[in-house]
């Protein structure tokens, strides 16, 4: 791969940086305010509106979507600076129309998506006039095994019934979404367990969709966005929500998540460069024990420790997005679990290092790192955990030995 960006990318690179100083970085205390008031607490921010309108008629807007008339014609390697950029903030995904959950919703919608299905949801996702969420995670079941789900999508005529209860459903307690991705078992006797599951459209306000609560992380509730849990109880929609056809969810499944994974590693290395941004600028600009604080050693390790880091996972997740737009998400299976196992860690190992150069500062809500620790540590477990990652590699790696002759590197039982 080549490791320089084309003209085109730089050139994209410095205006959305640009927009980021002028109109996102001096607004985050004035967005955070604007959550903090109770009675629109999950409603639309008005500032958060008025930044999206001017990302939208600068031109930078739905800058994902490889391989597809929707988008901006990026590859995933011309996105993943972008992309970068815009993790260095809370707020920011959004205001480009990048935001989680509704990129991968938005990428199924196209991807998997009828002609009608794409006129009522996909058209109004891409306009940034509602938003989305996509409901898998059940907590009865250990659902890092999506076999293990157990929601109920039923056949009734020319209507699906759905029963089932999930959590840790991202934007489902915020006002504008309208959409809900479902994830249930359609055939739950097939002897195939990867052809159960069913992926439908479900519009929040059908009856019997209930958004029971919003979940907090670590004490955010992460408003007006949120992470809920959510209840169906006999819901029934039209046969026609159903997604590319009853149980093609696993399949669904597979082209939905290496992007957003992926986009979730390339937001992580934004946040850990910023991260590393302000602890040098604090250790700078500190005096203990009679010198600066970046004068003493253990800071130097630190420092070096977090610049290589980021670098280290900036690298995998360029060759991760590389590997997807040559040769396919499928084939790029392992690179894209390497990468989710590498940059919430290294997010997580950066921005506690920048919360101890900053003290009891870096806990507070006066500066974004306690909620970058947060999200950072939560991506340690949504889109599949570190385990079952590292499970997948491990077997991706035990294959390309299964059928292989003897050893000739010398490494061999049997040489003595």
């Amino acid at each position: 791969m080549k490791f320089e960006h084309s003209t085109k990318v730089r050139e994209l690179q410095q205006r959305v940086s640009a927009f980021m100083e002028e109109h996102v970085y001096p607004n985050e205390a004035a967005l955070n305010a604007q959550v903090a008031e109770g009675p629109t607490r999950w409603k639309p921010l008005p500032l958060l509106e008025e930044l999206k309108a001017k990302a939208r008629e600068a031109g930078l807007w739905n800058l994902f979507l490889p391989e597809s008339e929707y988008g901006a014609g990026l590859t995933n390697t011309e996105y993943a600076p972008l992309c970068e950029i815009m993790g260095r903030s809370h707020w920011a995904p959004e205001v480009f129309n990048c935001a989680a959950p509704d990129t991968g919703n938005m990428e199924v919608l196209v991807r998997y998506g009828t002609e009608e299905q794409r006129r009522q949801w996909l058209l109004p996702l891409l306009a940034g006039e509602i938003r989305s969420a996509f409901a898998m995670t059940e907590p009865e079941v250990a659902s890092s095994d999506a076999t293990n789900i157990q929601t109920s999508i039923r056949r009734e005529g020319d209507e699906y019934v759905i029963n089932g209860r999930k959590w840790w459903i991202s934007g489902a307690s915020d006002t504008r979404c309208k959409i809900m991705i479902v994830m249930g078992k359609s055939d739950p006797d097939n002897p195939d367990i990867h052809k159960q599951q069913s992926m439908i459209l479900v519009p929040t306000e059908t009856p019997g969709v209930t958004v029971k609560r919003p979940i907090g992380v670590f004490g955010y509730d992460d408003a007006p966005h949120g992470h809920s849990e959510v209840i169906f109880d006999n819901v029934r929609v039209p046969a026609a929500n159903m997604l590319l056809g009853e149980g093609r969810g696993f399949e669904i499944a597979q082209g939905r998540l290496g992007p957003g994974r992926i986009h979730h590693c390339m937001r992580l290395i934004g946040a850990s460069e910023r991260a590393l941004e302000l602890m040098v600028r604090r250790l700078m600009g500190r005096v203990a024990f009679g010198k600066p604080v970046a004068a003493q050693t253990v800071w130097h390790e630190r420092i070096a420790d977090a610049r290589i880091q980021i670098d280290q996972a900036r690298l995998l997740t360029l060759q991760a997005a590389y590997m997807m737009d040559t040769v396919g998400n499928k084939a790029a299976r392992a690179e894209i679990a390497m990468i989710k196992v590498v940059a919430p860690n290294v997010a997580c190992h950066v921005i506690d290092m920048a919360i101890q150069a900053f003290g009891g500062a870096g806990v507070s809500p006066d500066y974004p790192l306690a909620w970058m620790y947060t999200n950072a540590r939560t991506l340690r477990i949504a889109d599949g955990p570190d385990e079952v990652h590292r499970n997948q590699i491990a077997k991706f790696e035990l294959a390309k030995y299964k059928n292989a002759g003897p050893s000739r590197t010398g490494g061999d039982a049997s040489v003595k």
